[in-house]
């Protein structure tokens, strides 16, 4: 009971400022850990001076990532869904929504790691892994990542969903930054210690996927700690597909689940255009992406530990303390995204240079990608943080709207029509230009639906 009270008190009453880095900063912290061990995977790989480890891997990343796709289908929208019944004060809605999420990542989770499985060789040529020198590292790197490992990353990021909803922003951003501390500690041990010369990229998955097992038994076990406390639960019950439980979760996580399956099969797109110019560009496009994603990520992080804390007060009514959130979590997001984005123009070389440590063209064409890149930063957190402001408050169709914009809509088609123009960096250039006009769509569907929203109640 103890535990409920300081959760609304964090909810409806602490200092709006408070509330919002209470919630956001080891959500913050998390993702930028997360960022570091998917850097320090590609660091490792780079050590071993080949661009064919280096592409392989990169074109593995929406395969994998597409597991982060279906932890958002699930956790995103059970989170919203939890956050909105616990601000009308119904717990029991609340603790089926859980249920629902977590059984629907399972079972939808399983299905496509049984899917890579049985269809490995076409689906890594798909991505653009079909070079003979590429093409055994990527399907040992999906076998242990997302055939063997899919369900443990899946339920690793939808249980953070979760367990964020109820405002254990500390307990859920803990789990995320430990799966990946254990993934930099690891990376090294399977890499250079324990797997022979050659199989860096193996021991890069196998690192990957044993330390997202133990970070989701890490969060199966706050859940049980927090039994009594926690309107959270595993245990299966019919009512959780009735009471418009279902559509109330998938509709909000949707948009969260498109938007990065739109991302994953932009940057597919984005690499097999790139796969034209040669396995050096591809090796540079991979770093710059990696390195540009910390932006990213920090907005992410933002957008998502403020997710219940504007769920909440839109569903208790509280519409001044609702926007006060959007606009200090947008303001931060923006200024964190614009720091990065002057850090990619004046250091690009440098940061490239970090992770391709042999001689290379690659660090050239890596340099040129990430001051492109970065860019969209910016824009791109302004439009995300209303993305996710739309998904806190069930409003699925204009999150909708404007995570297939961001990705897929506008980008796709503008890589092609580039690419004719601007030979190579064209469709690099397609990112950003996306970016900044869904930004402009973002803002003028945040400002009509706050237009119509009552001034106080």
């Amino acid at each position: 009971m103890k535990d409920k009270t300081a959760q609304a008190r964090l909810f409806a009453q602490s200092p709006i400022l408070r509330a919002v880095l209470s919630l956001a900063v080891p959500t913050v912290i998390s993702q930028i850990i997360l960022v570091v061990y998917n850097m320090a995977d590609t660091f490792f790989i780079g050590l071993a001076g080949s661009d064919e480890m280096i592409t392989a891997v990169t074109v593995c990343m929406p395969a994998f990532m597409f597991l982060s796709a279906i932890s958002n289908l699930f956790g995103v929208g059970g989170a919203s869904a939890i956050a909105r019944a616990l601000g009308a004060g119904n717990a029991d809605r609340a603790r089926l929504a859980g249920i629902f999420a977590f059984w629907g990542c399972v079972i939808v989770t399983l299905a496509y790691s049984l899917g890579v499985w049985l269809l490995m060789d076409a689906f890594v040529d798909l991505l653009g892994g079909s070079d003979p020198a590429v093409h055994p590292d990527a399907c040992r790197y999906l076998t242990w990542t997302v055939a063997l490992g899919g369900l443990a990353t899946s339920l690793n990021a939808m249980l953070g969903h979760l367990v964020r909803s109820e405002g254990h922003s500390m307990q859920a951003g803990f789990g995320i930054a430990l799966g990946g501390a254990l993934n930099i500690a690891l990376d090294p041990l399977f890499m250079f210690a324990l797997l022979p010369r050659g199989s860096e990229v193996l021991g890069a998955a196998v690192a990957t996927s044993l330390s997202n097992l133990i970070a989701a038994l890490y969060f199966l076990w706050v859940m049980r700690a927090n039994r009594g406390r926690s309107v959270l639960s595993l245990r299966p019950r019919r009512e959780a597909l009735r009471a418009c439980i279902p559509g109330e979760v998938l509709s909000t996580g949707l948009p969260a689940c498109l938007m990065t399956l739109c991302e994953n099969i932009s940057y597919a797109v984005l690499d097999n255009l790139m796969a034209l110019s040669g396995t050096v560009a591809q090796a540079g496009l991979g770093i710059a992406k990696k390195v540009n994603m910390l932006a990213h990520c920090m907005t992410r992080g933002m957008a998502q530990g403020v997710l219940p804390l504007i769920g909440f007060n839109y569903a208790a009514g509280n519409r001044r303390r609702m926007k006060s959130a959007v606009f200090i979590s947008m303001g931060i997001s923006v200024a964190l995204s614009t720091l990065c984005m002057a850090a990619g123009l004046l250091a690009s070389r440098q940061l490239i240079g970090l992770f391709i440590q042999h001689a290379s063209d690659s660090i050239a064409y890596g340099a040129q990608f990430l001051r492109i890149l970065c860019i969209g930063g910016p824009f791109s957190a302004c439009a995300y943080a209303i993305i996710s402001f739309f998904q806190a408050v069930g409003e699925g169709r204009k999150s909708f709207l404007l995570a297939i914009l961001r990705k897929g809509v506008l980008d796709i088609p503008m890589m092609f029509a580039l690419l004719r123009s601007i030979p190579v960096y064209g469709t690099v250039w397609a990112t950003p230009i996306a970016d900044v006009l869904c930004c402009a769509t973002a803002i003028a569907l945040f400002a009509a639906f706050i237009r119509r929203l009552p001034a106080q109640s």
